[in-house]
């Protein structure tokens, strides 16, 4: 059973400038229709593997409000930048970005999410996962529609 799904979008921008967007947690309020704010911690001042951050999180957009810490798992400028939710090596979720150059120029941006495979995350998933799943997939697409907008120079939808 796959716990986890992506969503891509191609964005007219090069890797280097989608990235210094979705690497920036300080500003995902922006683009993202759960997590209202971000910032870094324990003297973090940007993206790096290990660097702790945490996000502050209106679940459903609709609650509950609660913050949540995480970890930088991958932070390849222009290429990756992932985080694990949770203590380091024991996030009970992953997401990421991928960016690869488009076939036409650009850049495609894959927002990705998994579930660490584990028993309770099992069961939650096999009785929720129809509708968080779905939940997820339609956050990370407005999440891309927003970052589109944003380094495209476009109004945001």
């Amino acid at each position: 059973m796959k716990m986890g799904d992506e969503v891509t979008v191609h964005m007219n921008a090069s890797p280097d400038q989608v990235w210094a967007l979705v690497s920036d947690v300080t500003q995902i309020g922006r683009y993202s229709p759960e997590t209202f704010e971000g910032e870094w911690l324990d003297g973090a001042t940007g993206p790096a593997v290990g660097a702790r951050f945490r996000g502050h999180v209106k679940r459903n957009q609709k609650g509950p409000t609660y913050w949540t810490k995480c970890y930088v798992t991958a932070c390849e400028p222009g290429k990756e930048f992932a985080f694990g939710v949770g203590e380091p090596g024991k996030a009970a979720i992953n997401w990421g970005y991928r960016l690869a150059p488009g076939a036409n120029g650009g850049t495609d941006v894959t927002e990705y999410f998994q579930l660490a495979p584990k028993l309770p995350m099992k069961i939650y998933w096999g009785l929720l996962g129809w509708s968080r799943g779905k939940t997820n997939r339609n956050g990370m697409k407005a999440t891309l529609d927003r970052i589109k907008a944003a380094v495209e120079g476009s109004p945001s939808s």
